[in-house]
């Protein structure tokens, strides 16, 4: 029964130790911010940051209107072929698009806060002016507002609070798993 035990309990071990070193360490240490140089005070070229493609997490801060609005913050920044772009999740449902540099966003979704996906990052480190349209009023409005990207603030992904959840998920649905395995084999030894 003990070896049964010891058994159970290195697997469950093992099963925690490999979810650490997949998905990062469980309570998630802020990565150390990316370094700029003097020159690099203030830009507008994704290439300065020097960022591979991929999905990180950067902070954002939005200004105007009546000052009651924001997007969740930090958000995904995600890098394609050398550009930048930001999912902003707004905190109503009633923005029904926005245009950024001229060109129209549109909701990814249909249900809940507005979701934007996609939306080009033109700077960081300065305000970058946007134009959002709320139906919160009963007629639509066009309202302008700048959003600020952070820089130094970029950093891994799993810094984002949604992904710290999904891994304290996985972890208890391992220690779920592994505790019903063991559950299972302590009861057969019973049995015999």
């Amino acid at each position: 029964m003990k070896q049964l035990m010891r058994t159970a309990v290195g697997m469950l071990s093992v099963a925690a130790l490999s979810c650490t070193f997949a998905y990062g360490a469980f309570a998630a240490e802020p990565e150390e911010p990316i370094s700029k140089t003097a020159a690099q005070e203030t830009f507008s070229d994704v290439a300065v940051l020097d960022l591979k493609d991929g999905e990180y997490a950067v902070n954002v801060d939005l200004l105007g209107g009546s000052g009651k609005a924001y997007v969740n913050s930090p958000t995904i920044l995600t890098i394609q072929d050398g550009r930048a772009y930001a999912h902003l999740e707004w905190s109503s449902e009633n923005y029904d698009y926005m245009i950024v540099d001229g060109e129209t966003y549109f909701p990814t979704n249909t249900e809940g806060n507005s979701v934007f996906e996609s939306i080009p990052v033109l700077v960081f480190d300065e305000e970058m002016p946007v134009i959002a349209d709320t139906t919160a009023m009963g007629t639509p409005h066009e309202i302008s507002y700048t959003l600020t990207f952070y820089s130094e603030s970029i950093g891994s992904k799993s810094q984002m609070p949604q992904e710290a959840a999904k891994r304290v998920l996985l972890m208890a649905g391992i220690i779920i798993v592994g505790g019903g395995i063991l559950n299972h084999y302590v009861k057969k030894k019973r049995e015999h």
